[in-house]
Order: structure tokens, then C-alpha cells, then sequence
């Protein structure tokens, strides 16, 4: 039943726009405007597109108040909000803002006495008809009246420019319902939800027949009396609501604002792999090792990979799992560089160092331990090859950017395959024998996919082109996928057996940009990697697969989600790495050593007695 639902969900999003969900600020409310320190102009310049100003008659003024004892002489209609609406709105040669789709509303809300302030109101807006007369200017400011609304009948008494809040309760005759600007009505009539989680089913059928009824006679509708967070915002935008109120309208904005880099739709589901687990958590030697490492990749990076793939993940069809603690000796914030050579080494050292200890030592990697088994190696990575991640398997330096300080060391490694970007470190490297250095230490060198793709055998140096590591976005295609399967086939052929370690880079990348598109795909294209390396394992029955991460990147959370259309809308705290642990998974001989939780040093403990494992 389920890999029906699957296909069903696939056939449905290939149909759908890959473009992410669209709502410009210009749809947000700043509710009772006059309380900010500048009313009119933080909303305005946040790109509000109504603002709320309640009035009080006294003295022949309209005082713009939110309780009566509140008013003051100095702050009217007129000086508020009239005179710098009609400055913008001339400023910007006939419309309310310089962007040519937004609009502008302005609400007044009528505390008492409608006759009497509509009275004062129109003789107050003669001079700026301009602005407010849809009639002279098709991107006139709208005005509407609400709170103390005169009886729909009366709406033919006013001027055309004057437009009123509706209700859904009322009746209107097509006439009055011409008038009618926009419907309005307290959520707390609908339900009693808080702004926390989502309303109950039977409250959310009530809120959208609401705004149902507004939108059958073609009226923008909105709530008020909602609550002020982001939570509540996306839930009244999913149930159709038009307008957003907010007492902070920068912080609307900022909702709202760099959307593009915020949210993700799927059109490409793919199946999962299905494991076998004939061989896992087997408790016999493991004769193969492929470490898989999201770079940056956290359990909220991989819940968003989960839900835009419509809830299906080959991470989610692991057994064993693990957490893994990834501080650094000088911080509890640690750098792909210091995490990488926990992992390679067994010694937790210094954020930027590559391979040495703390204090500047040289440590012994994974590879150079177990090439005295006779275990060969291979190094992958979707991004810069020297870059501190895959650099920690092969170089040992005090300094991650001596990037061609880190190309140089690869002679002295005991690896057989490189695979990855950042050629220029290696054939413009300032020891201009390198390449010849390499070459005679038997490496083959391969400045294509394809032309990796012919060798059959010996030691591989993959050096691409930097646009041959791209984002998965802009077009990178199967690189990573492909190279895991070319250097498994090549190292498969050694009888003592292989160490794989394939790096997804880009989900980091897109972590520190913190645009989720770009984490979402590279966490899918790191997620097709693992299913390749389940398949793998399932048909050797000797492979141990282990998934885990150097660090979180970004301090991702997810705000919304539905796994049901593969969307998904996130959050980022920072754009730099976070200290919480990170996930590990383990599929094989040997997975149950990796459950529990523990340091990220200790991973390189657990491979090594998984190989040795009697």
C-alpha cells in the first residue's frame, strides 16, 4: 500500500511547480499602527501593505488612539498618516511604493459615531484625493472603515473613495457589497487555538469557511486577535487568509523577505533502496568500510531531505543508530577540519587543523593504519578535494587553507583514489614536481568523469573542473553517486578489502548561505549516495556502511513542512556551525557497535575493530 501511495505522490509532483510557495509582505497588516515609535513609516519601509489607524472625534480633529484617554492633540489623521501617505505616494509618481505590484490600504477604525467622523474624514481628505480617488488615480491608497461601519444600506451615502470592513455574519445586495473592501472578523468567534501548533480539524474547516464566504463574493478577508509569531503566520496563510497582522511588521518582513532561500517544493521524488539486512549487525569482521560524511548535516537537515522527498529517505530505513559528539579540543563549536581528523585520526585536536594533534603533531590516519593490513583506500568528496573534510584522511597541516600544502601531502598518503575539485591546487602548486611526484608513486591521473569512468585499474587521481562540483541545483548531476560506485568497483578488487570515505560538501555550503533549497538538494543527492552504498553492501554481504556528519551547520529548524506535497520551510539561527551532536547510522557487520552515544573520536575506534572483529 505504501509504494502505491509512493508512486501515486510521484505521478502528482512531477505535475506541480518546483517554485517554492509565494506571499510578499505586501500582504501584511501593521493592527494598530500609531504604536509603533514611527507610525506609518516602519510599516511602510517593512513593505506593509495596509496599515491600522483608530480614531477618536474630539474637538473636531480625529485623534488617532487605541483608548480615548490616549489621545493627544498633536497626533491626528491628517499629521500621521494622510500628509506622509500622499508624500510617498507622490514622491513615488502617482503610486503608494516605488515597486509597482504593491499596494497600499489604509484602515481607519471607527471607535464611535461613524456620521460624525466620516463627516470630518471626507472634508479631511479633500486634498488628497489624488492619492485616495481610485477614480483619478487606478493606484490610489485604499480607504477602509472599520469598527463603528455604518449600516451597509448607508454605503451609498459616501463617497465612492470610502470603502468599507465587511462581515461574513451579514447580508449585502450587489451593491453594497461593492463597497466592501475587505472582510474581517475575530478568530476567537472560530476557536479558541493558541498560536501554538495548528488548530483542530473541526476549528480549521470553521476558519477557512470563513474566509470561503469572503472569497465566494471576491473580497480579501483577514483575521484579527490573532497571535504575533511566525507560527501563527504560516497557519493563517496556509488556510487562505489574505491579510497578516502583525504589531511587528519588521519581523513580518523578515518572515517574509528572502523567501526563495527559506522554502523548498520537490517535483523529483525517488524511491528508496530497500535493504536486505541479511548481513546487518551481523557480528563478524567486516571487510569493507564506506564512511559516508554529510558535511553540516544535522537531524533537522536530514527531517527536511525526509519530508521534501514525500517521507521516504534511505537514511530512515537504517537500524542502528548512534549520536556523536563533535566538540573540538580549543572549542565546543568545532570546524569541518577538527571534526574530520576525529574521525580519521581518533584524537579530537584543534578547529582548522588537519590531522595533528594539538599541538601541532602529526597524527596517524585511517588509511595509513589499515594499508598495513593490506586495506586500500579511497577518498570522494563533492567539492574541493583539498578542503578540510576529505584533506583529513590524506594531509596533516596546522592550517586548513594551506590548500596547496595539503594537495603536496597526498604523495606521502597511502590512498588509491582522490576524487574531486580544486585542480589548480595540485597542477599550480608551488612544488612544480608534484604532479610528477604523483605520477611516480603510480597515480593515474583523470581530469574528467568520463575519462575515470575507462580506468580499470591501478591508483586514480580525479582532479575535475570546479563546475564539475556545482551545486546539485545548478545542474551537478550523479558526480558523487557515480564516483562511490567507479572507486568501489576499482577497490573491490583488493583481497584484504577497501576504506571508502565519500564526502556530500555542498549540504555545509548551503547551510552557511542559509538558503534551504540548497541544503534540501544536496541532502537528497548525499541521500541517493547512501542508497548506492546500501545496494552495495547488501550484494557483498561484507560491508559495513556507516552515515554521520562533522558537524550542524546553520542551526536549521523547520517551521513548516508536509510530507504529503514535499514542501518544506525552515529557519536558520546562524550561518555558521553549531555544536549539537549529530546522528550516526551504521548498516552492516558490525552496525550495533556504533549505537549509543559517544565522542566523534571514538568512530575511528569502532571502524578499526570492525575490520579487525573476529
Amino acid at each position: 500500500m505504501k509504494q502505491i501511495l509512493f508512486i501515486a505522490l510521484l505521478a502528482i509532483s512531477t505535475l506541480a511547480s518546483a517554485q517554492q510557495v509565494k506571499k510578499s509582505e505586501n500582504f501584511g497588516h501593521s493592527h494598530n499602527d500609531y504604536n509603533q515609535n514611527f507610525p506609518f513609516y516602519q510599516a511602510y519601509y517593512a513593505g506593509m501593505g495596509s496599515v491600522e489607524a483608530d480614531v477618536y472625534l474630539k474637538n473636531g480633529k480625529l485623534l488617532v488612539a487605541h483608548n480615548e484617554e490616549d489621545t493627544d492633540v498633536a497626533k491626528d489623521i491628517k499629521t500621521l498618516y494622510l500628509e506622509p501617505i500622499s508624500k510617498v505616494f507622490r514622491e513615488n509618481m502617482g503610486r503608494p511604493y516605488a515597486d509597482k505590484t504593491k499596494k497600499l490600504q489604509l484602515l481607519i477604525d471607527i471607535k464611535a459615531g461613524s456620521q460624525q467622523v466620516l463627516a470630518v474624514l471626507i472634508t479631511d481628505l479633500k486634498p488628497y484625493l489624488d492619492v485616495f480617488d481610485a477614480k483619478r488615480n487606478g493606484n490610489a491608497v485604499q480607504i477602509l472603515i472599520s469598527g463603528d461601519v455604518p449600516p451597509a444600506a448607508n454605503f451609498k451615502d459616501y463617497p465612492d473613495y470610502i470603502n468599507f470592513d465587511g462581515r461574513t455574519t451579514n447580508t449585502y445586495t450587489d451593491g453594497e457589497l461593492k463597497r466592501v473592501g475587505m472582510v474581517s472578523e475575530s478568530i476567537a468567534a472560530f476557536t479558541v487555538w493558541n498560536g501554538k501548533g495548528t488548530p483542530t480539524p473541526v476549528d480549521k474547516l470553521k476558519l477557512k469557511n470563513a474566509i470561503a464566504i469572503a472569497h465566494k463574493w471576491n473580497k480579501p478577508f483577514r483575521f484579527w486577535g490573532t497571535k504575533d509569531n511566525p507560527n501563527t503566520w504560516k497557519e493563517l496563510e496556509n488556510i487562505g487568509a489574505d491579510w497578516i497582522g502583525t504589531d511587528h511588521p519588521e519581523k513580518l518582513q523578515a518572515y517574509y523577505s528572502g523567501r526563495e532561500k527559506l522554502e523548498y517544493k520537490n517535483t523529483k521524488p525517488y524511491q528508496p533502496y530497500k535493504p536486505s539486512y541479511k548481513s546487518d549487525g551481523a557480528q563478524k569482521k567486516a571487510k569493507n568500510v564506506i564512511l559516508l560524511i554529510g558535511d553540516g548535516m544535522g537531524l533537522a537537515q536530514i527531517q527536511a531531505g525526509l519530508t521534501a522527498n514525500f517521507g521516504y529517505s534511505n537514511l530512515m530505513t537504517f537500524k542502528h543508530l548512534g549520536l556523536s559528539r563533535t566538540e573540538a579540543v580549543n572549542s565546543d563549536f568545532t570546524d569541518s577540519a577538527a571534526g574530520a581528523t576525529a574521525m580519521a585520526t581518533g584524537e579530537k585536536t584543534n578547529n582548522r587543523y588537519i590531522s595533528v594533534d594539538s599541538n601541532g603533531k602529526k597524527l596517524i590516519a585511517l588509511p595509513e593504519v589499515l594499508i598495513k593490513q593490506g586495506i586500500v583506500s579511497g577518498i570522494i568528496s563533492s567539492g574541493d578535494v583539498t578542503d578540510a573534510t576529505p584533506a583529513a584522511f590524506y594531509a596533516h597541516q596546522n592550517e586548513r587553507s594551506l590548500t596547496q600544502e595539503i594537495a603536496a601531502d597526498l604523495v606521502n598518503s597511502p590512498i588509491s583514489i582522490l576524487v574531486g575539485s580544486n585542480r589548480k591546487s595540485f597542477t599550480d602548486n608551488k612544488d612544480r614536481g608534484l604532479m610528477s611526484s604523483l605520477k611516480a608513486k603510480g597515480f593515474n591521473y583523470s581530469e574528467t568523469l568520463s575519462d575515470f569512468q575507462k580506468t580499470s585499474s591501478g591508483k586514480q587521481l580525479v582532479l575535475l573542473e570546479d563546475s564539475v562540483t556545482r551545486r546539485k541545483l545548478d545542474g551537478r548531476g550523479e558526480m558523487l553517486k557515480s564516483s562511490l560506485l567507479k572507486t568501489i568497483e576499482l577497490l573491490s578488487t583488493s583481497k584484504n578489502g577497501f576504506f571508502i570515505m565519500a564526502e556530500g560538501a555542498q549540504i555545509d555550503h548551503g547551510g552557511h548561505a542559509n538558503d534551504l533549497p540548497f541544503v534540501i538538494t544536496e541532502q537528497l543527492d548525499f541521500d541517493n549516495l547512501i542508497g548506492a552504498a546500501l545496494n552495495f553492501a547488501d550484494i557483498d554481504g561484507e560491508t559495513l556502511v556507516i552515515v554521520t556528519a562533522d558537524h550542524e551547520t546553520g542551526g536549521l529548524s523547520l517551521l513548516d513542512a508536509s510530507a504529503k506535497t514535499g514542501m518544506v520551510r525552515g529557519n536558520f539561527s546562524t550561518d555558521d556551525h553549531t555544536n549539537i551532536m549529530v546522528p550516526l547510522f551504521a548498516y552492516g557487520p558490525g552496525a550495533m557497535e556504533f549505537m549509543g552515544a559517544y565522542p566523534n573520536n571514538e568512530i575511528y575506534k569502532k571502524i578499526i575493530k570492525a575490520f579487525s572483529k573476529k
